[in-house]
């Protein structure tokens, strides 16, 4: 048991080494072992992360609904959740954002706000990106997805989670930085992490950093 949580052990065909995840919507603890794997080692491998594991569900911030007075920070700066009737719609006025119509569609608009947002600054900043690098990217999208901040495709599409846009901003350039680099090398060899920190103007590792010991409470945002 880990956090009052079961351990899940799954067996993968293609898997080469043990895996241990914390899934950050609903905090299941899954260990991942090759076909031949032994479980007794698996289990004992697992206990040795425990820390690590223990560390992830702290992080986790299960339920933190989106309603009035809840403070964000988007992009590093403080943004309150304001329900107003007078206003139509959702608008940024400094640091709030005021929210319109029926108390029960509040989360609803909320979420949507961000979802539209993080598209706008992620479009953005991957076409300038992009243009630095010589590359094109075909279509930028935003979705929900619980292992990748961000993913590219063969053919030129480059998707991201939109909750980067609740993270500071040089995590959100960083995660940008690495899927341009990968239109150029799709792989992650030593010309590839070069092109990333030239896009990105500096190393990138405090921003993997931060993934690894923040990125897990992003994702209790918004969910009940």
């Amino acid at each position: 048991m880990f956090g009052g949580r079961p351990l899940k052990v799954v067996r993968h065909a293609s898997a080469r080494v043990m895996r241990l995840r914390v899934d950050p919507r609903d905090g299941s603890v899954r260990l991942t072992l090759p076909r031949r794997a032994s479980l007794r080692h698996g289990h004992a491998w697992a206990e040795e992360q425990r820390p690590w594991v223990e560390a992830q569900l702290a992080e986790r911030r299960p339920g933190l609904r989106l309603v009035p007075g809840v403070r964000l920070e988007i992009g590093g700066e403080p943004l309150t959740l304001a329900s107003m009737s007078a206003v139509r719609g959702v608008r940024r006025h400094e640091n709030e954002l005021r929210v319109g119509g029926e108390p029960d569609l509040f989360e609803l608009r909320v979420l949507r706000w961000l979802k539209a947002e993080a598209w706008r600054v992620l479009e953005a900043e991957t076409r300038t990106l992009a243009a630095q690098a010589g590359v094109s990217v075909r279509r930028v999208s935003v979705g929900d997805t619980r292992s990748r901040w961000g993913s590219c495709s063969a053919d030129g599409d480059i998707r991201y989670s939109w909750r980067l846009i609740l993270a500071p901003s040089f995590v959100r350039r960083s995660t940008v930085a690495h899927e341009v680099a990968h239109r150029v090398h799709m792989n992650h060899g030593s010309a590839f992490k070069a092109l990333e920190e030239q896009l990105l103007g500096e190393s990138p590792s405090a921003a993997r950093a931060w993934l690894r010991a923040h990125g897990s409470s992003l994702h209790g945002y918004g969910r009940p």
